[in-house]
């Protein structure tokens, strides 16, 4: 079912001009473009696991993976 609002923006594009209905629809095609690269490359799992293989290599990480380590040190030694 489609809403209201977009009821009332389909009513809206329609008292546009055909340049500004132009202009909009090349502005929609570029978003929807730009989101499915954006959604594809979360999809990659090659693309992910390279991704994490390097956020795994940031020295920054490093030293929050050996804080928490250290943290739970101690659960580790009581086996949980």
């Amino acid at each position: 079912m489609v809403s209201s609002k977009l009821l009332e923006i389909a009513r809206d594009i329609r008292n546009l001009s055909v340049s500004e209905q132009q202009w909009l629809l090349d502005k929609l095609v570029k978003q929807i473009q730009s989101k499915t690269q954006v959604f594809s490359q979360f999809n990659d799992s090659k693309l992910l696991k390279f991704q994490l293989q390097e956020m795994a290599q940031h020295p920054e990480v490093q030293a929050e993976i050996a804080a928490i380590n250290e943290e739970f040190a101690i659960a580790e030694l009581d086996g949980l």
